[in-house]
């Protein structure tokens, strides 16, 4: 970041804004053009089953759809997860700080699950502990010639001048737009993924191949996702209520394949839960949870806002897929709820950045409630 700062760490970095300007007077402004990108190619097509993007690994029951995540409040740890296809295979990570010396291992713990007629691979979670700060870890997982090998850098100590890049992702899919995307994140020097909803977008499809796209999925984004934190937020694409085929468990694919660290700030729900990470701390909140007062992620939030520490953590981040403010004619006011409820507890705790998907245009509005300051990202 470049500017001069009144209360916040000057070296904190994040993608996808230009600039910002905080007055001492509180309304909205309109952010005008940004950027001259445009997508070239509208209606976006999903990729075919057959794509190269898709390609499953080569060997006898390899390791597929590996992702990482944060898997402490603090940045200390890591989970890991991966599917194997053709037998259970042991859910074991072997680690270490040196390419191909693994003086470290953890075991995790293995599920699937089946969705109509699908039946997912043996899906994996591993949690590994007590990591070092800033150093990176390098890890092999699977069998034999099957295994395959990876590599991730913890964030910095979390403190007020930690500097750290996020990117922002949402409402992905699999389309050749998704994959520009993905190319586009990965030349942005971005150290992790804030992720905000709508992932595979497989519940556009029917019977076995939700299940499949969702392992397509997987596989597409394995190539940034092995190597770098996705902090994963649920939108309405994961719901998949469909009960034409008997499917009426809500966040049924997602809660299997994507975990997250909730225990660790004291949640009751993998779909909402907070981390500190650098110099910010990261509330993810649940659109399609049940929010109003009394319900355990109202009384979640209330707790969570009492935890942060500005002079820890100065910047507040609150991640969710609906944005509680949206001009556009696509899902306009679908966050009115959200907002009646919260948006008064965002500006009594200074929250400094709301990220949000569901709409898929780009739309930027700041409310002010803080003295003077100016902030260029980059």
């Amino acid at each position: 970041m470049r500017g001069k700062v009144t209360s916040r760490s000057s070296r904190f970095i994040l993608v996808i804004f230009t600039a910002i300007t905080f007055l001492s007077y509180g309304g909205r402004v309109y952010g005008g053009i940004t950027s001259t990108f445009i997508r070239s190619e509208w209606p976006s097509v999903d990729i075919p089953f057959d794509n190269e993007a898709f390609a499953v690994p080569k060997g006898h029951n390899a390791p597929q759809q590996v992702h990482i995540t944060q898997g402490d409040y603090d940045g200390k740890a890591v989970i890991v997860s991966w599917v194997t296809s053709d037998a259970p295979g042991l859910s074991i990570v072997n680690f270490g700080t040196s390419p191909g010396r693994y003086t470290l291992s953890a075991e995790g713990t293995m599920t699937n699950y089946t969705f109509h007629d699908y039946k997912s691979g043996y899906i994996h979670h591993c949690l590994l502990e007590g990591l070092k700060y800033d150093t990176k870890y390098y890890y092999k997982i699977g069998e034999g010639e099957s295994s395959r090998e990876f590599s991730f850098q913890t964030p910095p100590k979390i403190g007020p001048d930690a500097p750290y890049k996020f990117g922002i992702i949402g409402d992905l899919g699999q389309t050749y737009n998704s994959l520009s995307t993905l190319e586009h994140y990965m030349h942005s020097g971005a150290q992790a993924v804030l992720f905000v909803g709508d992932l595979s977008y497989a519940d556009r499809y029917q019977y076995n191949d939700v299940g499949l796209r969702w392992d397509t999925w997987g596989r597409f984004i394995e190539k940034i996702a092995a190597y770098q934190p996705w902090l994963w937020s649920a939108g309405n694409h994961e719901i998949e209520y469909m009960p034409y085929m008997g499917e009426v468990i809500p966040f049924k694919s997602y809660l299997h394949r994507y975990a997250t660290p909730y225990l660790a700030s004291k949640s009751s729900s993998p779909l909402w839960y907070a981390v500190r990470r650098a110099s910010a701390h990261i509330i993810v909140l649940s659109s399609y949870s049940p929010f109003v007062k009394y319900t355990p992620q109202w009384m979640w939030l209330r707790e969570e806002f009492k935890r942060v520490d500005r002079e820890k953590t100065p910047w507040l981040i609150v991640l969710m897929h609906a944005p509680i403010y949206n001009s556009n004619n696509a899902h306009f006011m679908e966050g009115e709820s959200m907002r009646s409820v919260f948006e008064s507890w965002f500006v009594r705790n200074k929250v400094d950045v709301v990220f949000a998907g569901h709409v898929h245009a780009y739309e930027r509005s700041v409310w002010f409630f803080c003295s003077i300051y100016f902030m260029t990202f980059a």
